[in-house]
């Protein structure tokens, strides 16, 4: 990528689609999606295992190699996946395009994200899982945001926005910047660090209080405890929980996130739980009410 300029118009992301895992045990890390948060295996490869939540082909990636989280991230794109491809490169960015990436989406976009190893995968859809609703009671309805540590704010923000089209939701201080790419009130989010590398945390959306409820009953009969929440965060106002995954990787679940249902009101949808009347995307002060105003906060989860 050699000196990239802004593109005559951002390409129009969606919705977060996937994001990929390499682990050393992948049955251990499948194990966990399909027995603790019952997601559906699709699909599977020597090196890849292919989850959903949803109707969806897949929502998780699963490759064999060294524990990383967030080794690349698909994002929905709503227009031609050429157009989009010839933006990109007039605006000097290195765009890959290739047929091979996942047996759902023969068609993608490979960029790379700044500041970081992560590839962004650009597609227009994938095929159907088969998953119906009622698959399962206890599983997330989908992959809600991925939140992720970058030694820089301002070149990653530039990239989403001005790139990829998002729009900005809050930031947290300067350090912490929540982007969303649909009414839901991130789907990305960065946390801008010196020390720290990689993902944070990733995100799975419940129905409702009932579901999540029903979720952590579950996971502690198999004998999975949180390491924080349930709380509700400021920015976004969605209740939360935290635990791991067998690899240590954070896993959110959470309800009742703000939404923006029109832009050109430019306020999130009335909630009364909310601080401000109307609530406005806003730089939110590093304290208690911006990071969980039912309690306690947890420093290693929001150390940076």
């Amino acid at each position: 990528m050699t000196n990239p300029v802004q593109p005559s118009t951002p390409v129009t992301v969606s919705k977060l689609g996937y994001v990929e895992f390499e682990t050393q045990d992948v049955d251990r890390l499948v194990d966990y999606y399909t027995t603790i948060l019952e997601f559906t295996e699709v699909d599977r490869t020597a090196d890849e295992v292919y989850l959903t939540p949803s109707f969806d082909h897949h929502a998780v990636v699963i490759r064999k190699g060294e524990t990383k989280p967030r080794t690349s991230v698909g994002y929905e794109i709503f227009e031609d996946l050429s157009d989009a491809e010839r933006r990109l490169t007039d605006a000097g960015y290195a765009v890959e395009r290739r047929s091979d990436i996942a047996p759902s989406t023969p068609d993608v976009l490979i960029l790379d994200e700044p500041t970081t190893s992560t590839k962004i995968h650009l597609y227009d859809q994938q095929a159907r899982s088969g998953v119906g609703p009622d698959d399962s009671s206890l599983r997330p309805t989908k992959l809600g945001h991925v939140a992720s540590f970058t030694p820089e704010l301002a070149p990653m923000q530039d990239f989403y926005q001005k790139l990829l089209g998002f729009k900005w939701s809050d930031t947290v201080g300067d350090f912490f910047v929540f982007l969303r790419c649909n009414s839901d009130h991130h789907a990305a989010n960065f946390m801008a660090s010196t020390s720290f590398t990689g993902m944070h945390h990733i995100a799975y959306e419940m129905r409702d209080l009932n579901h999540l409820q029903t979720m952590l009953d579950h996971m502690a009969q198999n004998d999975v405890r949180l390491e924080w929440g349930p709380g509700r965060h400021g920015a976004g106002h969605n209740i939360f929980t935290y635990h791991k995954d067998p690899d240590g990787n954070m896993i959110e679940l959470f309800t009742q996130l703000d939404v923006i249902h029109d832009e050109a009101k430019g306020y999130f949808e009335p909630r009364p739980w909310h601080t401000d009347f109307p609530q406005f995307p806003k730089t939110w002060e590093v304290d208690l009410v911006a990071v969980n105003s039912w309690g306690p906060i947890n420093p290693a989860l929001i150390d940076h």
